[in-house]
């Protein structure tokens, strides 16, 4: 079951990390999600419910992070496809283009994936946060040029105060990267594609 509210709290300390949890779901009757370390020792807490809940767990987990808080975000009506996308749902890249927007911290990519697929008509093809990354995310945006385009932009906008954000755009994604990209993006489970047209 979807929750309205999505909430994300990053810590640079496991200890201090697992106190917020803890509390975070004491103080009120959220979803605890997911919640764990990722690189470079940090820990993540994601938490989902009804948007008094989750305001209120968020309020109480960032307070008792203090001064190890590195990011947080709060999505009061988080989109269904950043939703599913968290929790791992991909949807194979089908549109004429695929934008992908990547951010140091994950909570900031939340807030950009959120706000990009609401502002933009495009869909969201995979969300990826920190495991395997260094501790980074991305999205993937797929749509028509301009759209995607949008997206971006929005996206990007609302974590214009990250020093380390990168975007790009692939406007006439090649068949054989796409069909590569539908199996998902980590380098450890990609099947080689043969070149087309190659013979055995």
């Amino acid at each position: 079951m979807r929750h309205p509210a999505l909430a994300l709290i990053e810590v640079s300390s496991v200890a201090i990390g697992v106190r917020v949890a803890d509390v975070m779901v004491k103080r009120a009757p959220i979803g605890l999600l997911k919640a764990g370390t990722v690189q470079r020792g940090h820990y993540l807490v994601l938490v989902a419910g009804s948007v008094a809940s989750v305001e209120e767990a968020h309020r109480v987990g960032a307070e008792t992070a203090g001064d190890s808080l590195l990011d947080d975000v709060l999505l009061p009506d988080v989109h269904a496809e950043v939703y599913a996308a968290v929790l791992g749902a991909r949807r194979p890249p089908e549109c004429e283009a695929l934008g992908v927007l990547e951010t140091r911290r994950v909570a900031s990519l939340l807030r950009a994936a959120d706000a990009g697929v609401k502002g933009a008509a495009v869909h969201i093809s995979e969300i990826r946060l920190a495991d395997g990354l260094g501790g980074k995310a991305f999205v993937f945006f797929d749509g028509e040029v301009a759209d995607v385009e949008a997206a971006l932009e929005i996206g990007a906008g609302r974590v214009a105060a990250e020093r380390d954000r990168w975007t790009t755009i692939m406007p006439r994604l090649d068949d054989t990267v796409k069909q590569q990209l539908g199996a998902g993006s980590r380098f450890a489970s990609s099947a080689p594609l043969e070149p087309g047209g190659a013979e055995g």
